[in-house]
């Protein structure tokens, strides 16, 4: 099995495409069960949040299950696959455990040393928990994934002198207004982001906010916590033209703020400069509010500038967190390794059992006064020569699971016996007969032999019809047929 990460962030894709494909909470699960339904995708997580997008799947095939992911966001988002693909990450195996644990650590964040991300991959992984979408390979990885970020945290100091996109908004304020006395500000929106904007705003000395939200009872309770004001989101409009920064951060599918509003805003307020700060994605703010004359508008990839400053401060704390995050993936290997191993020794030989007990049962039809002792010593047989010829192979696997390549003899081991192409030891009927793929309700699927039983049964007649010569050489055939299935 193989772990697939298909995905695209604030490295690889701007704020135009990041906010088209995004998987907000009320279709998540949804979503998630759909992934699943895509050939090749056994488990499934899926990461969205304002800096990134990022599916995680387990799959038999790293091609099969990439392409499945690709052809999944096409899909679900109507953008064909070939204007996403310039945007798009892959990995696999230990570059996926590698890129998680970053990821949860806050190293691969904008803000290097946010806390929110921790909470977004909790909260991602639970949507795919409640939807049945993982099993033991991603259950291991996101739950070691948590830890990994708590260790990080509680090991180091980049997560010291709290920031955050909301902190980088807040910088931004400060650089532009000097002094946050008496200005008058207006948060949208009443989640996490918006309570934390809230608090550093409160932290720096703002005596008070206007806070307004789709549900007016949640916008009370953050006003409330920072002495502010709550208002009625049907009203956001009219409080423009009042305040001089607005700082938005919804979970809107569109636009909340449109140059109208702002336009009609400013006729009634003139005489200053209004800010506005989008920190949501999709965004809030149309673009085209920073074409009216003084308002400058703001977004997440516009505050990069500003994070660049925190990522300095904090360089040193981040090797460290680097280095914990590589004895992490050591780990989740080793753990990794221990888990292929087993199953597939044990795979192995519940396979090669099935082709014995096949084999038996043919030898048996061709002895008719056989009785219950042959048939003992037969299977006696068997047995003994799958245990003489698997026991070095197994036992070798066995002692690979703490070898830090393991996991590549597994898969090597996986592909040589067939384990996850024929799984039971089954043999296709290989004769080039117009029957056989149009008679497959009549196939013979006994342990060890899968073949057309119309094809056996034309076969049978032509051997015994046949003159001496050619039926000795028809059953010469026939012999070389089934030394060869067997």
């Amino acid at each position: 099995m193989n772990l697939v990460l298909v995905g695209l962030s604030h490295k690889t894709a701007s704020i135009e495409v990041r906010e088209k494909i995004t998987f907000p909470e009320p279709v998540l699960r949804g979503a998630l069960e759909n992934l699943i339904s895509y050939e090749g995708v056994k488990e499934a997580v899926i990461v969205s949040t304002c800096n990134r997008t990022e599916l995680y799947i387990t799959a038999f095939s790293v091609g099969i299950g990439s392409n499945a992911v690709v052809n999944f966001i096409a899909d679900t988002h109507g953008i064909p696959a070939e204007e996403l693909e310039p945007h798009l990450y892959i990995k696999s195996g230990e570059d996926v455990v590698n890129h998680l644990f970053e990821v949860t650590s806050s190293l691969d964040s904008m803000v290097l040393g946010e806390a929110q991300i921790q909470g977004q991959i909790r909260d991602a992984y639970k949507q795919a928990e409640a939807a049945s979408a993982t099993t033991d390979m991603l259950n291991q990885l996101f739950r070691q994934a948590l830890l990994v970020g708590k260790r990080v945290r509680s090991s180091t100091e980049i997560g010291a002198n709290s920031v955050s996109i909301s902190t980088a908004a807040v910088t931004l304020v400060k650089r532009v207004f000097d002094d946050l006395e008496g200005r008058r500000i207006l948060i949208v929106g009443a989640g996490e982001m918006s309570e934390l904007t809230a608090q550093y705003l409160f932290e720096q000395g703002v005596k008070s906010v206007m806070v307004t939200n789709r549900t007016f009872s949640r916008a009370k309770d953050v006003a409330d916590r920072f002495n502010g004001q709550a208002i009625a989101y049907e009203h956001l409009g009219e409080h423009l033209a009042e305040v001089d920064i607005v700082i938005s951060s919804t979970a809107a599918p569109g636009y909340v703020i449109s140059p109208d509003m702002v336009k009609k805003a400013r006729r009634q307020h003139r005489g200053h400069s209004l800010l506005l700060i989008d920190i949501a994605l999709p965004r809030d703010i149309d673009p085209a509010c920073n074409n009216i004359s003084d308002v400058y508008v703001y977004d997440i990839d516009d505050l990069e500038g500003i994070v660049e400053l925190h990522r300095e401060e904090r360089k040193a704390e981040a090797e460290k967190a680097a280095l914990i995050v590589l004895e992490e993936v050591e780990g989740f290997k080793t753990w990794y390794q221990a888990l292929s191993v087993k199953p597939t020794v044990a795979q192995i030989r519940q396979k090669a059992d099935h082709v014995a007990e096949a084999e038996v049962e043919r030898a048996l039809k061709r002895l008719p006064s056989a009785g219950d002792k042959e048939r003992e010593v037969l299977e006696a047989m068997a047995n003994a020569i799958i245990k003489k010829v698997l026991h070095g192979p197994t036992a070798r696997l066995n002692q690979q699971a703490s070898n830090p390549d393991a996991y590549q003899i597994t898969e090597a081991a996986r592909f040589l016996f067939g384990l996850d192409s024929n799984p039971e030891g089954r043999i296709a009927c290989n004769n080039d007969c117009d029957h056989c793929p149009k008679h497959k309700d009549a196939l013979l699927r006994g342990k060890g032999l899968l073949a057309c039983q119309q094809h056996l049964n034309r076969k049978a007649v032509a051997v015994v019809a046949a003159p001496p010569k050619t039926r000795a050489g028809h059953a010469a055939g026939v012999h070389r047929e089934e030394k060869h299935a067997g």
